[in-house]
């Protein structure tokens, strides 16, 4: 079995087959807006059907790798804000530097814009989460107020 630290081998293959439908997705999307574009409509549709399926597929690893017993909102935000930052602070920086050095620069633009939009992307997910937890905290109260209240008329009826 493998450590905490180190996933499985199916949690690996899970992850690169869940990146693999994902990606099938927008290609086929895309290549649907290109048929389009074209006049081929047939050819367009075919795609997008094609690519609705690939959602679904990745979905069902999406179940596995994220069952939806241990997921909350609030756990799904902490896991799309660790992403996005991932994004901002290490992916993006590093592919930004490597296309410096080849001299790529449309390739520079795209990612100084995908940092801008995934660290905007984090921020939200981070005021969000934020948000719930006060509402949850103020609700917590509320709840504990009704708990009491409960519990005192239950007191009164049983000393009565």
């Amino acid at each position: 079995m493998a450590s905490q630290n180190t996933p499985s081998v199916t949690i690996t293959n899970l992850e690169s087959a869940f990146a693999g439908e994902s990606m099938a997705h927008i290609k086929y999307r895309y290549f649907a807006k290109l048929a389009r574009e074209a006049g081929a409509d047939d050819v367009a549709k075919i795609f997008e059907d094609t690519a609705d399926q690939e959602v679904m597929h990745a979905f069902g690893h999406l179940d596995l790798l994220y069952p939806k017993a241990q997921l909350t909102p609030a756990k799904s935000l902490e896991i799309a804000i660790e992403g996005e930052t991932y994004e901002y602070t290490e992916m993006y920086p590093k592919f930004r530097h490597l296309a410096v050095e080849e001299g790529n620069q449309a390739a520079v633009a795209e990612f100084d814009e995908q940092i801008a939009e995934s660290k905007e992307h984090a921020e939200n997910f981070k005021r969000t989460l934020e948000k719930a937890a006060k509402r949850f905290a103020a609700l917590a109260k509320v709840e504990e107020r009704h708990a009491n209240h409960y519990r005192d008329a239950l007191e009164a009826l049983n000393a009565g």
